[in-house]
């Protein structure tokens, strides 16, 4: 008897403890932790949606969800949104950094149930619903991959290791410094062909950002360098734009590959078109006809090739590592991912080669997947995806730009006004597009670009960066 009684007092008292625990403690959070590795993100009250990459594609999709319900959690290498098509611009001196950037942070202020890390995708299990990433797991409802694209070298190291490539902030950046820097060493050299060695430029790769980088090269060799570097004689300046196809903006009519082309020459940019390079070594650069062009400047802008995912099916990946998508961005053969942008490649009967990477196709994507999600919700069918082209620009300096819109064709200071206004109301954040403004303004009447500052971290010898 006294056995049983004390049995029974220990289950009260154990009964009592457990209470006490878990009103310490919400019961939802303790599952959290279960369930969920990364760390203060909750279990969603509704649906969790995670998006990969905070691109053109991946924010508008954020953008379009507030106020939705869905629990939205960005995942992006960088902590901030990144305005590519002005990467060029950066990379010339002529605009801050910052200008073109704008904190992830601040747009997801005041939303609920938004969620941002710093973290990189390391694979994808379809079957658990789950992502595994550098900073840990996480479950999703939907899985929206929207990481872009990389830099495609088409498998020949050698310009690998030799080539800069403008795809962030940070390689904008790091063509700036070594453009200075070769200015700089050039100072240095007695003999004329070892100076014309730092001094030239090769840029591969003739579309939008090719000639809008050799454009603005252009411009500083005219305006602004000989007053930086009178002792320097840039008559031994070359500006070499090499494209592998018979002309240039192949993404553009013809007449606008043709008026750019003739905007180039009259600039002093050497254009060699049906052109391949095929090897690089430090201060060369090797064509397919075996000539050497001699050069510590190698820009490539050549091609673009998807952002591989670990954990996808092989059967799921189409030409060039693009994710095979149907006409609602829904990766084949696999249930809640899906694929926007660059990463994408939703093939039908009038794109059979796909959508055009660019922003325009992202945006829209993005788009019509909000509002399919939103009817989800309500369950209502879902609307397929189809694509408006509003036109495309190209630019490659003052009061020089070709576009082509829906019907009409346009060229010079008419399409160089235009390029500007909707790339300065594209910009993310009144403040950016201030400055903007203000450095374009600046510049066109000035001719002088104020922001040729060589900056370089200074980094221990015996640091090493914290993976966690």
């Amino acid at each position: 008897m006294l056995k049983n009684n004390l049995i029974k007092h220990l289950k009260i008292v154990r009964r009592f403890v457990l209470l006490q625990w878990f009103a310490l403690f919400d019961y939802d959070f303790i599952k959290s932790l279960l369930m969920n590795t990364i760390a203060h993100i909750p279990l969603p009250k509704y649906k969790r949606i995670v998006i990969i990459g905070a691109g053109f594609a991946g924010l508008r999709l954020a953008r379009r969800l507030f106020n939705s319900g869905y629990q939205v959690v960005i995942l992006d290498k960088n902590n901030y949104h990144q305005f590519q098509p002005l990467f060029y611009q950066v990379a010339t001196a002529g605009l801050e950094p910052s200008a073109i950037s704008f904190p992830l942070r601040v747009l997801f202020q005041k939303q609920e149930g938004f969620h941002f890390r710093i973290a990189e995708l390391l694979s994808v299990d379809p079957q658990k619903q789950e992502v595994t990433t550098s900073i840990g797991r996480l479950p999703y409802d939907f899985l929206v991959i929207a990481a872009g694209g990389e830099t495609n070298f088409f498998g020949n190291s050698q310009i690998q290791d030799q080539a800069l490539t403008m795809k962030s902030v940070s390689d904008a950046i790091q063509i700036r410094n070594t453009i200075l820097t070769n200015y700089e060493r050039a100072l240095n050299q007695i003999d004329a062909n070892e100076m014309a060695a730092y001094l030239n430029m090769v840029i591969v790769g003739g579309g939008p950002t090719g000639v809008e980088l050799a454009g603005a090269l252009a411009e500083m060799k005219k305006y602004i360098l000989p007053k930086d570097y009178p002792e320097l004689d840039f008559g031994l300046m070359k500006i070499y734009l090499f494209e592998g196809s018979p002309r240039l903006l192949n993404g553009m009519s013809e007449k606008s590959g043709n008026q750019v082309a003739k905007y180039l020459k009259n600039m002093d940019v050497e254009v060699l078109l049906n052109t391949r390079v095929v090897d690089a070594s430090p201060g060369k650069v090797v064509l397919q006809d075996g000539s050497i062009h001699n050069t510590h400047t190698l820009i490539w802008a050549a091609g673009i090739k998807a952002v591989q995912i670990t954990g996808i099916p092989d059967h799921c990946f189409g030409n060039a590592g693009r994710l095979l998508t149907s006409e609602y961005s829904k990766v084949v053969e696999l249930e809640h991912v899906f694929a926007l942008g660059d990463i994408a490649l939703m093939q039908n009967e009038t794109t059979p080669k796909g959508h055009p990477q660019v922003a325009q196709v992202a945006i829209q994507q993005a788009d019509c997947l909000a509002t399919n999600l939103l009817r989800e919700k309500d369950n209502k069918i879902w609307k397929k995806f189809v694509y408006t082209d509003k036109g495309s620009m190209a630019t490659v300096g003052r009061n020089q730009a070709v576009a082509d819109l829906p019907g009409i064709h346009l060229k010079g200071f008419v399409a160089w006004f235009l390029w500007s206004a909707v790339h300065l109301m594209s910009i993310i954040g009144v403040k950016n597009r201030f400055f903007i403004m203000w450095d374009w303004v600046w510049n066109y009447f000035s001719y002088n670009q104020t922001l040729r500052l060589l900056i370089k971290p200074n980094i221990p010898k015996n640091y090493t960066e914290d993976k966690n």
